[in-house]
């Protein structure tokens, strides 16, 4: 047997590299994409909770997305925002663990949501006559349930798998989180060349099948649309799709920036790493309230009822 130095902390590089003078500004404006991020899923939460014209199975996704958006934000930004005005950088084996589980967890369940809401659409588009019996509240339910068990044993099965492994040597993790592939860079042994493709064919497989059904969904969404004769009931119909549509595109397109880029520099990789767990989780709540009507209508109400005794 080699004689491994055993790592029991890892030190997250992240944001350290930068000038010190840049640190405040890069904190001060990730902060204000948390808060908003936070806000903005908190008031689709408590509008739908409010409306009870919402209280539908889209709806009732949506909660559940915005759920996991809230848990997938916290799990890793606040890390990240301590991390850019301290010194100390250091985080524990288990504390390491314990990020990676609930990013992969919020981050599987947040795909898993993604295509049951891309399954309702369909049915909703395909099959209105039998919607109801189909997306029942207990179906839905269901559904939303298997959607977070899945996300849970996804996030079990990785990080169990790399923190199987044996880490030695150096402990610096070129990362602001504790980010599977930077981890298994650090392990040692024979297996990791074999635990990394068991990784990514894990994720990848998942993500990919997510995908691949969403797209499928949309296929027979797209040829049912057509054969409506009217252009203005064609336009109403897909306008229920639209705001799934984009956040599934702005999710997917994020993702694949990630970890189909060629290499680049430490700097690049932290700010680009970013824009899947800041920048799209701040995108979501903004999409939702902006492209779809029910939704923004529903908010404005909410709002008039709450301030117009103010005003009057």
């Amino acid at each position: 047997m080699p004689n491994y130095s055993m790592v029991s902390e890892f030190i997250l590089v992240g944001f350290s590299t930068f000038p010190q003078h840049l640190l405040p500004a890069f904190f001060l404006f990730y902060l204000l994409m948390y808060l908003f991020t936070l806000l903005g899923n908190l008031l689709i939460m408590a509008t739908v909770w409010s409306e009870r014209s919402l209280h539908t199975p889209m709806y009732l996704f949506l909660c559940a997305l915005s759920t996991s958006e809230i848990l997938f934000t916290v799990a890793v930004t606040p890390r990240m925002l301590v991390d850019m005005l301290s010194s100390h950088h250091s985080i524990t084996f288990v504390a390491c663990a314990t990020q990676m589980f609930f990013s992969f967890m919020f981050g599987f369940t947040h795909s898993f949501l993604l295509m049951i809401m891309g399954y309702d659409r369909y049915v909703a588009i395909c099959h209105p006559l039998r919607y109801n019996v189909l997306m029942s509240i207990r179906t839905c339910a269901r559904l939303v349930s298997w959607t977070w068990a899945s996300g849970s044993v996804m996030g079990m099965m990785v990080t169990l798998i790399v923190f199987h492994l044996t880490f030695c040597g150096s402990n610096m993790i070129y990362h602001f989180g504790c980010h599977v592939f930077s981890l298994l860079k650090l392990a040692c042994g024979k297996e990791t060349s074999s635990v990394t493709l068991g990784v990514i064919l894990v994720c990848v497989s998942a993500l990919m099948g997510c995908l691949f059904l969403i797209v499928l969904s949309y296929v027979f969404i797209v040829a049912a649309i057509l054969r409506i004769p009217s252009a203005e009931g064609r336009t109403k119909t897909f306008s229920t799709c639209v705001s799934h549509l984009t956040v599934v595109i702005v999710h997917y397109g994020f993702a694949s920036i990630i970890y189909l880029k060629p290499r680049s520099s430490m700097d690049s990789n932290t700010l680009i790493a970013t824009t899947y767990t800041v920048f799209t989780p701040f995108l979501s709540p903004i999409i939702f309230s902006l492209r779809n009507k029910e939704l923004k209508n529903a908010i404005k109400k909410s709002f008039q009822r709450k301030f117009s005794p103010l005003g009057s």
